[in-house]
């Protein structure tokens, strides 16, 4: 048995590949929280937000650098070539084996601290076991029929009808398709409205999601960064003054339904009262909706304003792994049929049209939304969204009984509060960081225990972190002065 093996056994059998990598040796604990070496902090004030050589990241009033290229080969699996004899070889497949039972237990300890990144990982698709021997590939149109026989089309399509009817458009009016992620949806929303304007300006929050700027570079797109309110949602203002600087141009608007870092929520109403205000008719602007994790609870909170293709939207895109919880990254995009006919082209090859960013697409991942869709359907998402909006608030309520500064918008699950001091804690609870603050995404595998494990962690450690008498930082510049509570501010 595995067990019995000895490593050099293991060292051995790479040899022939490369005699610098090693196997993961027997005594090695998948569990543990790898602590790489912070790299030397950097002093530069400005630089450039896109950088493609270094990207720099606040921590802790500080900044540490992260250089492209920089891999951590000490945690590496090496691949070696099989032997030829056979006994051996069974032996490489039992020590795989437990290799692979032990990642499985690393899976399930880091999914007990995992709070800082919008997954749902409270799934359960056992039914659909039997269908992972395919190869499913999703080719093309969803809606045309092509030569590639092994899909899962109507299984999308299902799902799109499903999305089209949550966003109030027709079926005949509408066009989409399952993508392999939520930044996948932003490149193709905005691509849309870059072919419908080649002379637009792209024009997003500067708390929008980076997909969003990548896609600005990628298509070679004047870009209008505009100003947020302290919520995070966009400054109206702000772009009513960038609208008229740039009339005789038409607008490509990216609106977020939900922000990354603080769950803000852009005022669609006002969005386009703005846009109508400044002079632009709705034949001159654009606007894709970037729901990544919000476009699917927005529909069940009350007050939240509605996103709906009765309104002069053009696309909405939402992910699949986030809210949903599928086990693999997916999404969904919804267009209008007439804005898809400057991206479709026929494809003689497979027989079909042809208006998607990826060629082949996860074919699994239809599957499972629609297993998910139809095991919970409307009423089950809103119970799931009236639980997260509790949790959400209770976390808030708690963390500032305990004298720490936090904020939560109204129409969102996303808990903002003071960025913990050690990184280890940070990696621990593999908390989303920015500058002085942190967040927690309240999802519907998050449970009162998962957060009260967490404030009792954070409060213990938190003693330590200030017990030489310094202070908290203040986060009214973050959060507003009403939300901080710093000992200017109590």
């Amino acid at each position: 048995m595995v067990g019995a093996l000895e490593s050099d056994q293991f060292l051995a059998m790479s040899t022939t590949l490369n005699e610098n990598i090693e196997i993961l040796s027997v005594d090695f604990d998948p569990t543990a929280v790898v602590t790489e070496p912070l790299p030397t902090s950097v002093t530069e004030a400005d630089h450039e937000e896109e950088n493609l050589k270094n990207t720099k990241v606040i921590n802790g009033g500080g900044e540490r650098e992260m250089v492209l290229g920089r891999n951590i080969h000490t945690t590496s699996l090496a691949v070696t070539e099989p032997e030829s004899n056979d006994e051996f070889t069974g032996d490489k497949e039992a020590y795989m084996a437990s290799v692979l039972a032990r990642y499985r237990k690393t899976l399930v300890e880091r999914t007990k601290y995992h709070l800082g990144y919008p997954y749902n990982l409270d799934f359960d698709y056992g039914a659909l076991g039997q269908l992972q021997h395919f190869s499913i590939n999703n080719l093309g149109d969803p809606f045309i029929e092509s030569n590639y026989g092994v899909h899962s089309r109507p299984f999308e399509v299902g799902v799109l009808d499903w999305f089209a009817r949550l966003w109030e458009i027709e079926r005949d009016d509408y066009w989409g398709y399952i993508t392999n992620c939520g930044t996948e949806g932003n490149l193709h929303g905005i691509l849309i409205g870059r072919e419908m304007f080649p002379d637009g300006i792209l024009y997003a929050s500067r708390e929008t999601h980076y997909s969003v700027f990548k896609a600005a570079r990628m298509y070679r797109m004047e870009c209008e960064k505009v100003d947020t309110l302290i919520t995070g949602e966009i400054d109206c203002d702000d772009f009513r003054k960038k609208l008229l600087a740039n009339k005789d141009k038409p607008a490509i608007l990216n609106v977020n339904i939900g922000t990354t870092v603080k769950g803000a929520v852009d005022d669609l109403d006002l969005v386009i009262k703005t846009l109508e205000e400044c002079g632009f008719s709705h034949d001159r602007f654009y606007i894709h909706c970037d729901g990544a994790l919000f476009g699917l609870m927005m529909p069940f909170v009350k007050r939240a304003p509605k996103v709906t293709f009765n309104k002069p939207i053009g696309s909405v895109s939402v992910s699949g792994h986030k809210f949903v919880g599928c086990p693999m990254p997916c999404g969904v995009q919804i267009t209008r049929m007439e804005h898809i006919k400057v991206l479709s082209r026929n494809v003689e090859y497979l027989a079909s049209r042809d208006a998607t960013i990826m060629g082949s697409r996860n074919g699994h991942a239809p599957l499972f939304l629609w297993y998910t869709l139809n095991r919970k359907g409307y009423k089950g998402f809103q119970k799931e969204v009236q639980k997260c909006l509790r949790n959400a608030h209770y976390l808030k309520d708690r963390l500032r009984e305990s004298g720490i500064s936090a904020m939560l918008n109204e129409l969102s699950s996303t808990v903002v509060f003071e960025r913990p001091k050690d990184e280890e804690f940070v990696r621990r609870w593999q908390l989303a960081c920015q500058g002085d603050i942190a967040h927690v995404v309240v999802m519907p595998s998050v449970t009162i225990e998962k957060l009260d494990h967490f404030l009792k962690d954070l409060v213990e450690h938190r003693t330590v972190w200030y017990e030489d008498g310094s202070q908290p930082p203040c986060l009214a510049k973050d959060v507003g002065p009403n939300n901080c509570i710093c000992p200017a501010h109590k």
